[in-house]
């Protein structure tokens, strides 16, 4: 994995000029997608909602919740074009330092425990399995899969 040229990259708040872009990398990389809704519900309810560009073209992004003393990954995700360049480190180095900014403790997530790509670049990032949530995320109609649930001590 290479370091990303971070500085040819932008991280921009999310706008709805951006929103069908973003839905379209989201459905193409996601079995169960968010919906057009979920995102517009993160924005109405001050989630930090992130992409990251270079120029004009949409790398990645990632959704935040803030709690006390704490930062809940909602959603990460980095293009396939752009996958195994070191993007999703740069956008969770990214939420580490806003997360700081507002004092958090901890940064939590949850991961498919199918998704061992996902999991190996939180382990390089610091995280920490932590426990599993049973029947977390939809897979097909009537079958659900577990989460990994994943921490960050800051």
């Amino acid at each position: 994995m290479q370091d990303p040229p971070s500085h040819s990259l932008t991280l921009v708040p999310l706008s709805e000029e951006h929103l069908d872009e973003l839905l379209r990398m989201e459905q193409s990389i996601y079995s169960n997608p968010w919906s057009r809704g979920n995102f517009v519900d993160a924005l109405k309810h001050n989630n930090w909602c992130y992409l990251l560009m270079k120029e004009s073209t949409l790398l990645g992004y990632f959704v935040a919740m803030m709690g006390f003393q704490e930062v809940h990954l909602l959603n990460i995700t980095v293009s396939k074009d752009h996958q195994g360049q070191g993007l999703g480190l740069y956008l969770l180095e990214s939420v580490k330092m806003l997360s700081k900014t507002v004092q958090a403790q901890w940064i939590w997530l949850e991961v498919r425990v199918s998704n061992s790509r996902a999991i190996e670049v939180y382990k390089t990032f610091g995280f920490q399995r932590v426990g599993e949530r049973k029947n977390y995320y939809p897979l097909r109609p009537g079958i659900r899969e577990d989460a990994m649930i994943m921490s960050l001590r800051l």
